[in-house]
């Protein structure tokens, strides 16, 4: 159990930084704590901290295309979109209109 908290500790500490405005992947937090074949459980991180942590920034992390896949861990099925619509992005059909400009990579800026 140690090794599964340090790992999502590792994941917090990076989503943390994702600035207002921009967002990131489950892959690009993988590879920037040294996991790069493990962002599957950095989607498991993410819902985890949406039962528990509300302070992180959830809701900027999105997979790899910028489709918002953890909308279903939210409150609602809309909260997602709602938190970064709030935040300035487009969205349609629960992709992020804009997502190779508002991307976000942890890999080199963290």
């Amino acid at each position: 159990m140690p090794d599964k908290l340090d790992f999502y500790e590792k994941v917090y500490q990076v989503v943390r930084q994702i600035p207002k405005g921009k967002v990131t992947s489950y892959g690009a937090i993988a590879r920037a704590i040294g996991s790069a074949k493990s962002s599957r459980t950095v989607g498991y991180a993410m819902n985890a901290c949406l039962k528990t942590d509300h302070s992180i920034p959830a809701h900027r992390v999105v997979n790899r295309n910028g489709v918002l896949t953890g909308k279903h861990h939210f409150p609602s099925l809309t909260a997602m979109q709602e938190r970064l619509e709030a935040e300035g992005h487009l969205i349609k059909d629960d992709v992020i209109i804009n997502f190779k400009d508002v991307f976000w990579d942890p890999f080199h800026e963290y």
